[in-house]
């Protein structure tokens, strides 16, 4: 009887093995629950890093994509609008005919003589000989009214001294007393312009100015 005792007590007898059994059995379990939930909480924490950086390169896309330069398309012909001249400052009560460039043609018969023909009456004062006037133009040739200047191309009107020799003869006589707000038709002969044989790209013969005097002074 003692000896069956001392045997259990060493862990000898059929009860401590069956112990021992179970003992391993929840154990194992234990660690195979243990394993699953690390790989259950590696599976998220993996598929969390995922989504971060799923997210964090959209975000990255989207603000390099906002540095680069919109696109621009080049305008079509069609869409193209041509610069316009500006309308030229008028003088105080002139008429608003001489906003707009006026039509020029080619003069009739032989021009023998300097011809002022005065196609809008101004308001203003007389142009004097010596004062700096403004003027608008249009040039062409007296012969066939192929046009060879125009302050109008520009948009920029003329100033110059009139009668004193700074512009052809046939302006200096055919200005001066020419009211301010006029519009005046001059057919000048080449003797009173840049002759019949002009050379460095001058017009030859005969011509015919139209000219708004916009101001003087």
């Amino acid at each position: 009887m003692s000896e069956r005792v001392q045997n259990r007590s060493a862990g000898q007898g059929p009860g401590t093995k069956a112990e021992r059994r179970l003992a391993a059995q929840l154990a194992a379990k234990k660690a195979a629950e243990a394993r699953r939930r690390r790989q259950s909480m590696l599976g998220a924490a993996v598929g969390v890093l995922a989504v971060a950086a799923l997210i964090g390169g959209i975000v990255w896309l989207n603000n390099d994509d906002d540095k680069k330069p919109a696109a621009t398309t080049s305008p079509s012909p069609s869409s193209i609008v041509e610069p316009t001249v500006a309308a030229p400052a008028l003088p105080e009560g002139a008429d608003p005919a001489l906003a707009t460039r006026p039509t020029v043609e080619a003069g009739k018969g032989e021009l023998k003589k300097l011809t002022v023909t005065t196609l809008i009456k101004g308001k203003g004062p007389e142009v004097k000989k010596g004062q700096q006037i403004t003027t608008n133009y249009v040039g062409v040739f007296y012969k066939d009214g192929k046009e060879f200047d125009a302050s109008w191309n520009n948009g920029q009107p003329a100033t110059f001294a009139i009668g004193v020799g700074q512009v052809i003869p046939g302006w200096d006589q055919g200005l001066v007393g020419v009211p301010v707000g006029s519009r005046v038709q001059l057919d000048i002969p080449a003797e009173l312009a840049y002759g019949n044989d002009a050379s460095g790209g001058r017009p030859a013969g005969p011509l015919r100015f139209v000219v708004d005097v916009l101001a003087a002074q």
